[in-house]
């Protein structure tokens, strides 16, 4: 396997997705890791339910270069970080860091459509407000993938 994507979050979903990784390729690993992190940019709520491609764009250009885009850039910087030191301290080589903005399952897709990976690492849980769609990230992204998706617990 040549690439490989890591979907991450600040869910200890993520901590379990990145030692499913780790101990699933402890002899061979692939020759590129995408380390994903999708900001949610409409925050934790049921708007990413409700808004379509045109309102999510509206919503991202009003935030560029703004205090709550930073923060967020902020955040995304240092879960990013973590994974990527800890999988580093693992023997991991050839890691890409990717932060992406909106639907997570939608840009998890895209991601691994455009960086061409073979599999899709992600946890079964991550931080979701409300608990009738946990889980629904990675239901998405498992039934919707050209690839193959390992859900990790």
């Amino acid at each position: 396997m040549k690439k490989v994507l890591i979907a991450v979050d600040e869910s200890r979903g993520s901590q379990a997705t990145v030692d499913t990784f780790i101990n699933l390729f402890s002899c061979v690993r692939p020759e590129t890791v995408i380390l994903l992190y999708v900001e949610k940019i409409e925050g934790r709520s049921l708007m990413d339910e409700m808004l379509g491609p045109a309102e999510m764009s509206t919503l991202k250009e009003q935030l560029q270069g703004t205090e709550h885009q930073e923060q967020l850039d902020k955040k995304a910087s240092g879960i990013l970080n973590y994974y990527k030191k800890r999988l580093e301290d693992n023997g991991v080589a050839g890691i890409k860091t990717v932060v992406k903005e909106g639907h997570p399952a939608e840009e998890i897709l895209n991601a691994a459509n455009q960086e061409g990976v073979e599999m899709i690492i992600i946890g079964s849980r991550g931080m979701r407000a409300h608990n009738l769609l946990m889980g629904s990230v990675s239901r998405e992204v498992a039934n919707s993938a050209d690839m193959s998706v390992l859900i990790a617990r």
